[in-house]
């Protein structure tokens, strides 16, 4: 059977049970001894069973306020420690943040805004997963990350969108490419026969890539599929072709000697933004964290190439 009563009434119960003594208990509760009194005997008779003896001179504990101290001592420090638990997560001395990214942002936004929150709250654990838009959108849905750091608009109900800016389509060449030799943007059409290096179809780069074609009347008919930019980046140093990728993909794929140029005709802007689950509040340390992810994506944004 359950009683009710309050944290502060099992308080009056183990001052009491340490005092021995009424009015000392009255005192350090800051209570009257009829109000301290009064709680004993409501336990009491909600317990059905007496906790103390009382004489003249002496209290003590009943074999049955013997136990009920032993118990109550231990659900003060549990509840304890679910406030201590809460004010950790409260204050970010304690939690988990995962993030879901872009490989291209994993390799430069994401990094620097973990060290950034790891030297602030360098109690709560961080997680990053490495990820296309597509999965993104699930991860963020199933609650397996907390935000998505993506390149397209999920375009869901049940999924919040907060854009950031833009990321406009660059082309890699290999050095001493003919084209790397020009100064100033190149048509994709100029590009349309040289030897592509691109990702798979599912990626938002290769759609980007087959409507820039076809927005000229071309196929996109890569020579390479590869899957990883520092593989793209090997390719084109290697002079196995060339390479169209958005601006800060290009950055983490570009070697030293890989020259780029801003592709154009059309300009195709690719959004960047957050992603967040519709309804459902985040963490205090998550939304340290997702401001975090603004500042330097914003920051990587306007940074020059």
């Amino acid at each position: 059977m359950l009683i009710n009563c309050s944290l502060r009434e099992l308080e009056v119960f183990l001052t009491l049970a340490e005092t021995l003594n009424y009015r000392r208990s009255a005192e350090r509760l800051h209570l009257s001894q009829p109000a301290v009194s009064g709680v004993i005997r409501r336990l009491e008779a909600s317990l059905g069973a007496a906790l103390f003896e009382r004489s003249t001179r002496a209290v003590k504990l009943t074999a049955a306020g013997l136990v009920f101290r032993e118990r109550i001592a231990l659900l003060r420090q549990q509840a304890d420690s679910a406030v201590q638990a809460v004010r950790d997560v409260a204050e970010l001395r304690e939690g988990r943040v995962r993030v879901a990214a872009l490989p291209s942002l994993a390799a430069t936004a994401v990094p620097a805004a973990f060290a950034r929150f790891a030297a602030r709250y360098p109690g709560v654990r961080l997680e990053m997963l490495d990820t296309l838009s597509g999965p993104a959108f699930d991860l963020v849905r199933a609650g397996q990350a907390d935000v998505a750091l993506t390149a397209a608009n999920p375009a869901y109900a049940d999924l919040e969108y907060q854009p950031l800016g833009e990321d406009r389509f660059v082309l890699l060449l290999p050095p001493g490419h003919a084209l790397a030799k020009k100064s100033g943007a190149l048509r994709w059409a100029d590009t349309a026969a040289l030897p592509h290096i691109s990702m798979p179809r599912p990626t938002s780069v290769r759609q980007y890539a087959d409507e820039a074609m076809q927005l000229n009347g071309l196929r996109f008919a890569p020579q390479y599929e590869v899957e990883h930019l520092a593989t793209i980046n090997a390719m084109v140093a290697a002079g196995l072709g060339v390479a169209a990728l958005p601006e800060l993909a290009a950055r983490v794929a570009r070697g030293p000697q890989v020259k780029s140029r801003p592709l154009v005709a059309p300009v195709l802007p690719r959004p960047l933004g957050l992603v967040t689950l519709r309804g459902r509040s985040l963490s205090p340390a998550a939304e340290a964290m997702v401001e975090m992810l603004r500042a330097e994506t914003l920051a990587l944004i306007s940074a020059p190439g």
